[in-house]
């Protein structure tokens, strides 16, 4: 049976990566581009120092600052309205996981039409998005070089999972210098993101040697930066690591896929409007703790990587280590204990795993769940 790695055709890492990827856009005849960004980002002048520096390549910049934290069916027929009366050949996406997703959803329907919740599920598209590179401003989703696109149903209250080759960005940028000063609480979140997608990765189903080999070098790199990275937003060392960890752990799981913690935690965003990486942080023990029973050896694997002595354990006993020590880490950088503290109800249980069930991103999971099991682990990590 064969297997297909998919990732960017060109990946720019470390300081000064934007000059150098801004210098490979000359002569690709490139003449107008849509910024896709946030507000915050719009506000501080990032947008528009972006926007210059693609000017001195010889391109036009129009700036849509409207990606909101869980990008939305809305925001995405918005963007693509500027995209449109500018008549931009490029997108550029500059942030962090929202705004590449946004990006890909304006870029996807820019080239094939309809509405983005046409192609919810996986390679659904006939053409190739308008060309995106995707400028990186946080550790942790991977969305710059991934073929995933999340976007939340504003009817549904559902976030739709588009897996597609086609939203892949042709170029990533990943400046550590433009992740410094990013607050604890962020850094937090979207490092136990990158975490969970090795991990997920990892124990996946679809899961190859190629796979495993980033998964576990991510791993590595999370538990001996990410505390650091969280004490001290200025620490560039640290920055620049999780930002090769992040990348690995995309790596990883674009080609991997995922399970039930990014399932269950995309309803969790999509019916809350919840930070996803924390949800992702909050579950990630509980699920591992279901998939054990049949992927104790890999979470042992996982204890090792996270600097874990597992040379005397067994798997049972390895894979109960890779559970503490990610409890233990999420403890340590201030992540939540429970999804009631962020506002989960139990009425609204059943919903949530009934959506969960139908997430594509669970496809993947080593042990498949039931309706009553996926509801079990919602109240576990309650």
């Amino acid at each position: 049976m064969s297997t297909s790695f998919i990732m960017p055709s060109m990946n720019i890492m470390g300081e000064n990566a934007l000059a150098d990827a801004a210098a490979t856009l000359t002569g690709r005849g490139f003449a107008s581009a849509l910024i896709v960004t946030d507000e915050g980002l719009a506000r501080l002048g990032v947008a528009d120092d972006v926007a210059k520096v693609l000017e001195d390549a010889g391109i036009k910049a129009a700036i849509f600052d409207g990606a909101q934290p869980n990008p939305t069916t809305g925001n995405v027929e918005d963007g693509l309205a500027l995209l449109r009366d500018h008549e931009c050949d490029l997108v550029v996406s500059l942030g962090g996981g929202s705004s590449h997703d946004c990006a890909k959803g304006i870029a996807l329907v820019a080239a094939n039409g309809g509405e983005i919740a046409d192609y919810e599920g996986i390679d659904r598209s006939p053409l190739p998005q308008v060309p995106l590179m995707a400028i990186n401003t946080t550790a942790g989703t991977a969305a710059e070089m991934t073929r995933f696109c999340i976007i939340t149903d504003v009817e549904r209250h559902v976030k739709m999972a588009i897996v597609d080759r086609h939203v892949t960005p042709f170029l990533s940028v990943n400046d550590p210098a433009m992740m410094v000063g990013k607050p604890a609480a962020l850094t937090a979140a979207t490092g136990m993101d990158a975490l969970t997608h090795a991990i997920e990765a990892y124990v996946s189903t679809a899961a190859t040697p190629i796979t495993d080999g980033c998964a576990l070098k991510a791993m590595s790199l999370i538990a001996e930066n990410l505390r650091d990275a969280v004490a001290d937003g200025t620490n560039l060392e640290a920055r620049e690591a999780m930002a090769y960890a992040q990348f690995l752990a995309g790596m990883a799981f674009n080609n991997a896929s995922l399970g039930y913690v990014h399932a269950m935690a995309h309803q969790l965003g999509g019916f809350y409007d919840l930070p996803h990486g924390v949800c992702n942080a909050v579950l990630l023990p509980h699920v591992e703790t279901f998939n054990a029973a049949v992927s104790a050896g890999r979470l042992r694997d996982v204890a090792a990587a996270m600097g874990v002595n597992v040379s005397n354990m067994d798997e049972r006993q390895g894979a109960e280590a890779a559970i503490a020590a990610i409890r233990q880490l999420s403890a340590d950088i201030g992540i939540p204990a429970g999804l009631a503290q962020l506002g989960m109800k139990e009425a609204d249980i059943a919903t949530l795993a009934a959506n969960a069930m139908n997430d594509a991103c669970g496809f993947t999971n080593p042990r498949p769940a039931n309706q009553q099991e996926i509801e079990a682990i919602f109240r576990a990590a309650a």
